[in-house]
């Protein structure tokens, strides 16, 4: 009975493969099976120690597909969408990963990177690392967000400006100052100057500053003319750092190497790009 269960189960997975399904949850298959989580726990786990099945969330499974069996899980490409449905949360694909999406190639993303409603924890899925950035309410950046083609469906990504701009708001998540430039440098020549503009009204201030000196540095002043109506609409502009760890690091307290009084961004060190 045990090994029918199994067998079961076997079957059921290759069937979704053959529709083109590579997610199922644990509700559809025992439906499906008529048999109890019980039993179909018990099944599930004998295909995830055959490495056929990931489990990255509870009650939330991927097919494993022969040919990504050296990887151990198809590319999150392929479930993310279903997953965060699975979360019953918004979502976009965004940061180093979406600009990667959007021709940014120079450097290798190493991490598959999602801005999340809510703080989730990460997930190991074989090789690739899915890591969960947070931000309290998307529906302000909504606007930047676009339905884009997956392998088996389509995902949520952020545009090329809301990617900007999250590269300056998110900086552990980047690489550093001269992996932003890097990146920057391939991602303007997308970035749509109106929708960089209306999308800046939804972030911080010193984002705005940091990314509209970065991008005037980089030869791109045209694209952030919406940036400098936005900040001056908000009154008085305070000074920012443009690298908030040298700001308080002891080795960068000398006089700093400029002051870009346009964006009220104090430079203690060129950023370099790696291009």
């Amino acid at each position: 009975m045990i090994h029918d269960r199994r067998s079961a189960l076997s079957a059921y997975v290759s069937g979704l493969l053959s529709a083109g399904r590579t997610v199922f949850t644990a509700e559809e298959a025992q439906e499906a099976l008529g048999i109890g989580h019980g039993a179909f726990l018990d099944a599930a786990e004998r295909l995830q120690r055959r490495e056929a099945l990931l489990n990255p969330r509870q009650g939330f499974y991927v097919v494993v597909p022969p040919q990504f069996a050296v990887w151990g899980a198809p590319p999150p490409t392929w479930y993310v969408d279903a997953l965060m449905r699975h979360e019953r949360q918004d979502y976009y694909v965004g940061l180093l990963k979406a600009a990667e999406f959007h021709g940014a190639t120079h450097q290798a993303v190493m991490e598959f990177q999602v801005v999340s409603a809510k703080r989730l924890p990460n997930i190991r899925a074989g090789r690739s690392l899915i890591v969960f950035y947070f931000r309290k309410d998307l529906g302000p950046v909504a606007a930047g967000v676009e339905s884009r083609k997956a392998d088996t469906g389509v995902m949520n990504v952020s545009s090329a400006a809301l990617t900007a701009l999250d590269l300056l708001r998110y900086p552990q998540a980047s690489g550093g100052l001269d992996r932003i430039v890097t990146v920057l440098a391939e991602l303007a020549p997308k970035i749509a100057p109106a929708q960089l503009g209306t999308l800046s009204e939804s972030v911080e201030r010193p984002v705005v500053q940091r990314l509209g000196h970065l991008l005037e540095h980089l030869g791109h002043g045209a694209l952030t003319g919406g940036m400098q109506e936005v900040l001056r609409s908000r009154g008085p502009l305070p000074w920012t750092e443009l690298d908030r760890q040298e700001g308080t690091d002891p080795d960068f307290q000398s006089p700093p190497l400029t002051r870009d009084p346009r964006w009220r961004v104090v430079v203690r060190r060129a950023p370099e790009s790696d291009a």
